[in-house]
């Protein structure tokens, strides 16, 4: 007996390392072919999600090292709430692999993240099948690895957060098999538990799938399962219930902070076609993951076989086929019904990597395959031989009849490689059935078949990622972190309290999270929209659903409100006020002098609209001077090269002359007076679609190169000390028209500047800035309004003198705080909003479920429960 037991875990040992290992060597494979591997010249990050990624796993890593709080980051957005943030980019078990490397090496930190989370999808789906197939050990694994490979996980690979809903997914499934076979809910709660504070959105989309397949699985044997629908709630619902340490605040934030549901306005989806499934499960296909794409549900030509065969065999119960059948009907509808489609995202539309649901149809179909799988007999092969060639068949047809402008990207290997396969995998499971003596060996090259087709797959998929977005090389990020890191640090040695930078030549969107300065600029799915909505109005570019917010173009009013006081830059960003201080070969460090801190006193006419409804009136309410600090001068053209200038009302319109390559160019020359910031409006937010390019402004043989849509309008021309005449030339690349409010030069009057920072300073709050507490003391002459540059949340809870206080928001974006008259303490402390309840919610339900598994246990024994 016990070598028995020896043989079997011999078996299942060697098992489990071929289901995680087999997919990981063909990732690795796959990426080592593009020049992807630990210390390569390239990453595993895609360019748009490049920056982003690394960024929050580097803000993560500095979590760990105690250099972030918990409960809240200054690092982008002037400040935002971390538990939601970490919610859905980085709660990732895996996550805590960072710790071991630095900043410098997250590239391969996520590389190798990415493979363990591969590996581990083929190894939870095996723990499924073995408890739930009957089927020789090798086609358990080759499930496994179907499963860990289908197209959804690698061309979506990119989106590392999504990864972990997959591992958790067949755990679910088997926890429920156990609910409903054997009342055991433990593996269950766990495996919810870890799904829902992982990634609360595909957590959303697993919930509801998993829900449905309980109800479908209970019809299949109503007088027998119907007694386990209480306990699969109970379990369900206290690990919903646990869970809510993470996803009470998260959701709240969401809500809390301007998060909207979309509005459905059509009911069937857009940029779909009839054979988008057909199509796409085959092998080695990818079209995009940005928009008008299929939805990635390949899973395996052999699983695909399988499951058809399921619905086709006569042993197969009819209901079961009905019941398994209108689940994937569903899923499938949903990709062309609008509603559906939006209510499986949260309804939410998707920006990119469109269905993101579709991996639990790619899931359906390999576990229908594995039940087929079961049922297959000798006598079935004429069954299996009909459906083979009717897929190979269809393939070839949907290829001849298929609109070639949608299905264009359906390549000739694929259709080769996909029709092969099939064949061979019939006539390898034709000689199986027919000498049995052989089939040891056959099963082996069944296997190798297997290996062969989703090394194809992933090859293909990989690939077209590389085509499409580009693997970022690795010298965009170590060469830029070797000269930034350096400069971020001294600015730490050199001041001590609270301050924000920026950098003009940045990496990505999310640098500060790599080097941990606190920052404006950001690109998130959690963000504070209410905060980026008034700070769009104040001249940071932050366009629709707030997300990205952009520091650059916009004026030294709001460097010095909201304490800029430092950039980084290449070339000298010609800023009044701003002195270099350091520099780290490419890059320097500028120092601005009249960086404001979080904190002015003033009045309750801060919340009047007038008083804030742009920068220029909330400088000169908070200085309480009139002077004008800004003026408007002409621009005068004196050159133009393959441009069309026209005017309608108060709009330019910029269009090519000539389509023959020729750069677009104009010049204008405009006279500075002295003592002058000066800056080129090009206002494009009314542009309605004509934005889509950039400009590079060139003046006294210095450039900068902005996007028109993303950005400021306010394009920086320089300080000029003494009054000059220069020439400003904008070059247009992307749209052939582009439509801009009239330009302009916009004159800062530093003098002006100069006075009203000095009326602002004498009214100054300096808080001492701790991760998620503040503290200031302020000598009040009489009952006054704390002004903050912190961003309103209802985390935020206020004490002065140890007594709370209310929190008012201005305009629903920045904390004020009133102050009586005197000298006070005041403290700002943050937790996110639901974070106690959460806590309580977590300690109750695991008590709770405890106590029901101690019931459970003791009406099993007393055989009350089966």
């Amino acid at each position: 007996m016990k070598q028995e037991q020896k043989h079997i875990l011999k078996k299942n040992v060697l098992a489990i390392g071929l289901s995680f290992v087999i997919p990981v060597a063909i990732m690795a494979t796959c990426y080592f072919q593009l020049g992807i591997y630990p210390t390569s010249d390239r990453t595993i990050l895609a360019s748009d999600g490049f920056g982003q990624l690394v960024n929050f796993y580097s803000g993560f890593n500095n979590f760990l090292h105690g250099q972030q709080s918990f409960f809240y980051t200054w690092s982008s957005s002037l400040g935002l709430n971390f538990v939601s943030l970490m919610s859905y980019y980085t709660n990732s078990l895996f996550t805590f692999i960072v710790f071991f490397f630095d900043n410098l090496y997250i590239p391969d930190a996520m590389y190798l993240i990415l493979l363990l989370k591969i590996g581990t999808m083929g190894i939870t789906f095996w723990i499924f099948s073995e408890q739930t197939f009957h089927l020789p050990q090798l086609l358990k694994v080759s499930l496994s690895i179907f499963y860990a490979l289908m197209s959804f996980t690698v061309a979506y690979s990119i989106m590392l957060m999504w990864l972990d809903a997959m591992i958790y997914l067949p755990l679910i499934l088997l926890g429920i098999h156990r609910v409903m076979d054997k009342s055991k809910p433990i593996l269950l709660f766990v495996s919810y538990f870890l799904l829902f504070i992982t990634n609360y959105y595909m957590a959303f989309m697993v919930g509801v799938f998993s829900c449905i397949y309980f109800f479908v699985r209970t019809l299949t044997i109503w007088e027998r399962y119907k007694k386990a629908i209480p306990h699969y709630f109970v379990t369900s619902l206290l690990a919903g219930g646990a869970s809510m340490v993470i996803i009470l605040p998260s959701v709240m934030d969401l809500r809390m902070n301007g998060e909207k549901m979309d509005t459905i306005k059509r009911f069937f989806t857009e940029d779909v076609g009839p054979w988008d499934f057909i199509v796409k499960s085959m092998s080695g296909v990818y079209d995009t993951s940005k928009f008008e794409s299929a939805p990635f549900i390949y899973i395996g030509l052999l699983s695909l076989l399988f499951a058809i065969f399921y619905f086709v065999t006569n042993k197969v119960p009819l209901k079961n086929k009905l019941l398994y059948g209108s689940l994937l009907l569903v899923i499938v509808a949903s990709v062309y019904i609008q509603p559906l489609n939006l209510f499986w995202q949260g309804l939410h539309s998707p920006n990119m990597f469109l269905f993101r649901y579709s991996f639990l149809y790619s899931t359906l179909v390999l576990i229908l395959a594995g039940y087929g799988l079961e049922k297959f007999e000798k006598k079935d092969l004429n069954i299996l031989g009909n459906i083979t060639l009717s897929l190979v068949g269809l393939f070839i047809l949907i290829v001849i009849v298929a609109n070639k402008k949608r299905y264009g990207y359906i390549t000739q290997e694929s259709l080769i490689v996909s029709a092969v396969l099939l064949l061979i995998y019939l006539l390898i499971i034709g000689l199986k059935v027919n000498y049995p003596k052989y089939t040891a060996l056959l099963s082996v090259l069944l296997f190798l078949c297997i290996c062969g087709e989703l090394y194809f797959n992933t090859q293909q998929m990989t690939i077209g990622i590389d085509r499409e977005w580009g693997y970022v090389n690795r010298k965009y990020y170590t060469k830029a972190y070797q000269q930034i890191s350096p400069l971020v640090n001294k600015t730490k040695e050199h001041t001590k309290g609270f301050y924000r930078m920026e950098n003009l030549d940045p990496i990505s969107r999310t640098d500060s999270f790599n080097y941990n300065y606190s920052g404006i600029t950001m690109f998130s799915s959690i963000r504070n929209r209410h905060s980026s909505q008034y700070m769009d109005r104040l001249g940071y570019r932050s366009p629709d659903t707030n997300l990205n917010i952009h520091y650059q173009n916009n004026t030294l009013l709001m460097d010095e409100l909201l304490g800029v006081k430092y950039n980084l830059a290449k070339n000298d960003p010609r800023k009044y006020g701003f002195k270099k201080i350091a520099s780290e070969k490419n890059y320097s460090l500028y120092e601005n002098k009249y960086a404001l801190p979080l904190g002015i006193l003033t009045d309750e006419g801060i919340y009047q609209p007038k008083n804030n409804s742009n920068q220029t009136a909330l400088i000169q309410y908070l200085s309480r001077r009139e002077d004008t600090l800004f003026q408007f001068t002409s621009l005068k053209e004196v050159g133009r090269n393959n441009l069309v200038v026209s005017e309608q009302g108060d709009y330019t319109y910029f269009s090519e002359e000539t389509s023959d390559g020729e750069s677009r160019k104009i010049t204008w020359e405009v006279s500075i007076p002295e003592k002058s910031q000066a800056y080129l409006t090009l206002d494009t937010r009314a542009s309605k679609g004509l934005d889509d390019g950039t400009v590079e402004i060139s003046v006294s043989g210095q450039k900068t190169i902005s996007p028109l849509s993303s950005t400021g309008i306010y394009h920086n021309l320089g300080y000029y000390e003494k009054a000059k005449t220069i020439k400003v030339t904008a070059e247009f690349t992307g749209n052939t028209i582009i439509k801009i409010v009239r330009p302009s030069v916009l004159l800062l009057k530093t003098e002006a500047l100069d006075q009203a920072i000095a009326s602002i300073r004498q009214k100054e709050v300096v808080f001492d800035v701790k991760g998620n507490k503040v503290e200031a003391e302020v000598n009040a002459k009489k009952e006054q309004l704390v002004f903050t540059t912190i961003p309103y949340d209802a985390g935020w809870k206020a004490t002065i003198d140890g007594k709370i206080v209310t929190i008012k928001a201005i305009q629903d974006a920045l904390i004020s705080v009133k102050v009586p008259e005197g000298k006070h303490k005041i403290k700002l402390i943050y937790y996110p909003e639901g974070m106690k309840v959460g806590c309580f919610l977590f300690a109750s339900c695991f008590l709770a479920f405890t106590g029901y598994i101690y019931w459970l246990k003791k009406k099993v024994k007393e055989g009350k429960v089966k």
